[in-house]
């Protein structure tokens, strides 16, 4: 392990170095990508220094104990130990956890799509809550996200697709795939019996261009009239889009902008991540089978939590997580879900490290 945190240090001097040459200012590309990667490494460095530092200090404390008459100087050197000690334990654990496989997905931008499964107009209603449950934490964290399409029901969402940009985002967003199971009393139900509903949650991280370009021969697009709900206002023109991308037969039709330029843009998008994700999806089979306890990536078919209203209970079934704060979850408090989930991931990843 040491020898690999020495080598990151290196790389990460030999990265101060080139980032303080002013000529790389004139270079932003290989600037942007230099600065990543020192971002990345700065983390490891500073864990590293301490780490050191704490084994110098317990060296020196235990010297004056050896070496030193002074009874004070002794009685304070031995206070020490622990500290350093525990110090020193602590940080080791730590550089393990920051020196595991990093998802390369992780730094990316996301599309988030939530829709509504079983349970009719309460599921509908639930897409509705769970938006606003991911926007308020995006707020925390100060990611960014902008609707990319709407569709909505007679009461609630049946289906949003939004885009979600900030620092690291997918690496907090991509344990949200799946099926999200609530269990509450509906506002429509008079004998006050506690209804099951479910949504789904598929988060797919964004491709860049040099990872990614859609063929567009292989596209086809449709226009056509808007209509139906959330469509009154631009079905005047031929403004809805539909794209199908033909060897894959997978489609998407975005009819929320008066601009039919505007939806084109929108609907390619769309499938640009949905396509990559499907790639990246199939590349990861075989790692996601020898790692079966991982839950990264899950099956979107998968059901991942229960939301039980009359409880106040959240239960995350794939680590047996159950918290019973189901209020501030709603409210945009994922984070003891989310830091659980991925404190189980490093888990398994030490385990096989170990193996």
């Amino acid at each position: 392990m040491f020898d690999k945190l020495d080598e990151v240090v290196k790389r990460f001097e030999t990265l101060n170095e080139r980032l303080a040459d002013p000529s790389i200012f004139d270079r932003q590309k290989e600037y942007q990508e230099l600065t990543k990667e020192r971002g990345n490494l700065e983390p490891i460095v500073t864990a590293y220094r301490e780490y050191k530092n704490s084994k110098e200090q317990l060296s020196q404390a235990k010297d004056i104990i050896v070496n030193e008459s002074d009874a004070d100087l002794i009685e304070m050197a031995k206070e020490e130990i622990p500290e350093h000690e525990e110090a020193i334990e602590r940080l080791t654990k730590e550089l393990e956890i920051l020196l595991l496989p990093k998802d390369p997905l992780d730094d990316k931008n996301c599309m988030v799509e939530i829709r509504a499964g079983a349970g009719g107009d309460e599921a509908s209603i639930f897409v509705g809550d769970v938006l606003r449950m991911y926007q308020n934490y995006f707020k925390q964290y100060q990611f960014k996200f902008n609707l990319e399409s709407v569709s909505e029901g007679d009461e609630g969402i049946k289906e949003v697709i939004m885009n979600v940009t900030g620092d690291k985002v997918y690496s907090r967003m991509k344990y949200e795939s799946g099926v999200h199971r609530v269990q509450r009393v509906p506002k429509t139900e008079s004998q006050g019996r506690v209804h099951t509903s479910t949504i789904t949650v598929a988060v797919l991280p964004e491709a860049d261009d040099v990872e990614f370009e859609l063929d567009m021969t292989e596209v086809r697009i449709d226009v056509y009239r808007s209509g139906g709900k959330g469509g009154q206002s631009v079905n005047t023109t031929d403004s809805a889009v539909r794209v199908t991308h033909l060897p894959s037969g997978m489609q998407v039709a975005i009819q929320d902008e008066k601009s039919q330029h505007k939806n084109k843009d929108k609907a390619l998008k769309i499938l640009r991540t949905r396509i990559f994700d499907q790639m990246v999806s199939e590349a990861n089979a075989e790692e996601a089978a020898k790692r079966k306890g991982l839950v990264g990536r899950g099956d979107r078919s998968e059901r991942i939590r229960t939301y039980n209203f009359p409880q106040g209970r959240l239960t995350d079934h794939r680590i047996g997580l159950t918290l019973y704060s189901l209020d501030k979850i709603m409210e945009g408090n994922l984070d003891p879900v989310v830091n659980a989930l991925i404190a189980h991931n490093q888990a398994i990843l030490l385990k096989g490290d170990e193996e």
